[in-house]
This record gives structure tokens, sequence and C-alpha cells, in this order.
């Protein structure tokens, strides 16, 4: 797979937690799992930002082969 294949469907799964996350929080589920799979959300979008977003040269890590 490529890179932004991968980051892609990184997104799409921090997205899925987010909404799933939200479904459950209004279906009276338990807060620890709805806090554990937002904390698991920001890490992910926190490690796609880490690759995407360039460096010091102007290239991020994702560009680098």
């Amino acid at each position: 797979m490529s890179s932004p294949t991968v980051l892609s469907i990184i997104m799409l799964a921090a997205a899925a937690l987010t909404i799933g996350a939200f479904a459950l929080w209004r279906r009276g589920g338990s807060r620890l799992q709805v806090v554990l799979m937002l904390v698991l959300a920001v890490i992910m979008i926190a490690n796609v930002a880490l690759w995407v977003i360039p460096g010091e040269r102007g290239t991020s890590p994702a560009d680098v082969r």
C-alpha cells in the first residue's frame, strides 16, 4: 500500500471512532469507553499530522522515499 492510502485509511478510522463514540455516548454507554475511543482518534490524527506536516527542509516524512 502506498503512503497516501494508509494515511487516508487512518483518517477514516479516526472519523469512525469519533462518530462511534458520539453514538455510544448518546445511547448511555460506558463513559470510559467513549473517552478511550476519542483519545485513540486524537492519537491517530496526531500521527497523521506528524507524517504530513512539512519539516525544516520543506518535505514531510510521507514524501521521503
